[in-house]
């Protein structure tokens, strides 16, 4: 969601380091962005809009100083305004402060302060430089900053800069906060991405941990102040893996890197000869509960589905609804499905299912991650790095780690491991055909000013079908809606029309095609153009408008292999349309708030 970037020790490069760091973060959503500089005094400047708005702004007057903080805002409180955007300051102009998360109880805060304070934002955030300010009556500057965070609640990542200290503070509960450690610099952010092109070398912060950075490098502490000593990780991606090699979007280039990411998520896991998966995990499952939201909960339907045809008892929740209305754990391994192990939602639900005795496992790109860290234990997924706010090539993954999971723990039922281990073997090159020859721009192109779109599947391929749909309202802003194929006919028929085309995933010869070929009929009835995503085995092509081919496969991976046809028809609509692909309006990459 909101990015975050400080430096102490660039130097004169401080203010371009921080504009290059929340360049790096913009693909995280935003609406607004901001810098603060401290060097004796606090200079700051930020502006609504996207960052060109704010270097324009900085032609007139550059900041200077040797400590600097920067943050990208996706609004919560206020609209996307200049006075709203990040860094917010005290009324002196000593204190600022940029900040992730949500203040639950700022509006008691607010009220206490506003009889001696002047307010001029609508945001939770200008709570805290008032509050510090107050605490610099009494207190050093770094006693201040703790102190104020003894009356916060919620979820916060905060940076702080006060004049007079060449330091930044900095406080983690419930957001995402990462050091990055040079020879001769130390980096904070909100995501490894905004520093990498420095240093290689990270600390994930903990929730509850405080730290300062200065000259002298950094230290961690509790809030209590208590010392802490976190390990330094070294990251195995190389910079230039988040840029665009070429591409003309993040997110065609990601769904172009499916290959490689399922070749990563499967190495050393696999073993074809022994007909043989083995992780480095070994939960006791006798059911199991997913937890996800958005495109990580198809994963986690398609997943539950997995395990339910292995005979084990399997649902998939949505987090945000899981958390609050938590069902019976018992035995149940819960399994967090997130791209990123900081989707607020899902971390709120694994936490009370971990305060009920669960056992509890994230499946996740991000290996300091939160979730990778609170959990028992964890599965990544192997993607690398992911910039495009719509996750194309995490999805896949997702679907191939869950595979995995239920290989190596409960067997495949009654389905042929070695068979399904060999159509593993071969999802890279069997997404690389599709690569090569899709008929994807085609197909975006003939019905790009269609009124909606319906996306239908059975089984393994109905949560291909939501996803589909999600791909396409994300990026183009169209309407679009995806349905267990059986569904159409309790009510949503009603909506099809000659301007509605209706996406068929079909595959195999079985009772599942020759049902969702009968859904075919009835649209086609109706006078609805039928884009067919099929491997050819049924004879759904002569009912269909235009086919988008996909290569013959175990049933489990053709939904796999159906998702990235479907992925390329969004992505084509959307740039068809002229949209913003990479930054889709009022969404972000990592929802790290509930």
């Amino acid at each position: 969601m909101c990015g975050i970037i400080g430096c102490v020790g660039r130097g004169d490069d401080t203010l371009d380091t921080l504009l290059d760091g929340l360049d790096t973060l913009e693909y995280r959503g935003y609406d607004s962005a901001g810098v603060a500089l401290a060097n004796g005094s606090v200079q700051t400047a930020k502006k609504a809009g996207e960052l060109d708005a704010l270097r324009e702004h900085l032609a007139d007057r550059s900041p200077s100083g040797t400590v600097g903080i920067g943050h990208t805002r996706w609004s919560t409180h206020g609209p996307p305004t200049d006075a709203n955007a990040h860094p917010h300051c005290d009324c002196t102009g000593e204190v600022a402060v940029v900040h992730n998360g949500i203040i639950e109880n700022y509006q008691t805060l607010r009220d206490e302060l506003a009889t001696d304070h002047e307010f001029v934002s609508d945001t939770d955030t200008e709570v805290i430089p008032h509050l510090i300010e107050d605490a610099l009556a009494d207190h050093s500057p770094e006693a201040a900053v703790r102190a104020t965070l003894d009356r916060l609640e919620g979820s916060f990542a905060i940076a702080v800069v006060i004049a007079g200290t060449d330091a930044i503070f900095a406080a983690r509960q419930d957001s995402p906060l990462v050091l990055g450690i040079d020879d001769d610099a130390t980096y904070l952010a909100s995501d490894v991405p905004a520093f990498r092109v420095h240093t290689d070398r990270v600390v994930y912060l903990d929730d509850g941990q405080f730290v300062r950075l200065d000259a002298d490098g950094y230290t961690v502490t509790d809030f209590d102040g208590t010392p802490r000593s976190p390990s330094v990780e070294t990251v195995d991606w190389d910079p230039e893996a988040t840029g665009k090699a070429g591409y003309d979007h993040f997110m065609l280039k990601e769904i172009h890197e499916q290959p490689r990411a399922l070749r990563q998520c499967l190495q050393g896991r696999v073993d074809e000869l022994a007909g043989d998966v083995t992780l480095d995990i070994d939960p006791d499952i006798d059911r199991v509960q997913f937890v996800a939201c958005g495109t990580s909960y198809h994963a986690a339907l398609y997943g539950a589905a997995l395990f339910r045809a292995a005979g084990v008892p399997a649902q998939a929740f949505l987090a945000h609804e899981y958390a609050i209305q938590t069902p019976p754990v018992e035995d149940d391994l819960v399994v967090a499905v997130s791209q990123s192990g900081e989707t607020a939602d899902t971390l709120a639900a694994i936490r009370e299912a971990d305060r009920r005795g669960a056992d509890t496992l994230a499946l996740t790109n991000v290996v300091g991650s939160t979730m990778a860290r609170e959990c028992t234990d964890a599965l990544f997924i192997r993607s690398g790095p992911e910039i495009g706010v719509a996750a194309s090539k995490t999805f896949s993954a997702q679907l191939t780690a869950v595979n995995l999971l239920a290989l190596a723990t409960v067997g495949a039922g009654d389905e042929d491991v070695r068979d399904l281990i060999g159509a593993l073997r071969d999802l890279p090159a069997d997404i690389q055909t599709i690569l090569d020859a899709s008929g994807a721009r085609e197909v975006a192109r003939e019905y790009v000013d269609s009124e909606s779109f319906f996306f239908i599947g059975r089984g393994y391929h109905h949560p291909v079908a939501l996803e589909g749909a999600l791909k396409l309202k994300e990026i183009s802003y169209t309407h679009a809606e995806g349905f267990a194929a059986g569904e159409l006919k309790h009510g949503t028929l009603a909506l099809v029309t000659p301007d509605t085309p209706v996406f068929a995933v079909v595959t195999g010869d079985g009772e599942a095609a020759r049902k969702t070929i009968g859904n075919v009929k009835e649209v086609e009835a109706r006078g609805a153009p039928v884009i067919a995503v099929t491997d050819g085995e049924s004879d759904v092509e002569r009912y269909a408008d235009a086919v988008l081919e996909i290569p013959s496969t175990h049933a489990r991976t053709a939904a796999v292999l159906a998702n990235v046809q479907l992925q390329l028809v969004a992505y084509h609509v959307a740039n068809e349309l002229g949209r913003s692909i990479d930054k889709p309006r009022n969404l972000a990459k990592s929802v790290t708030v509930e």
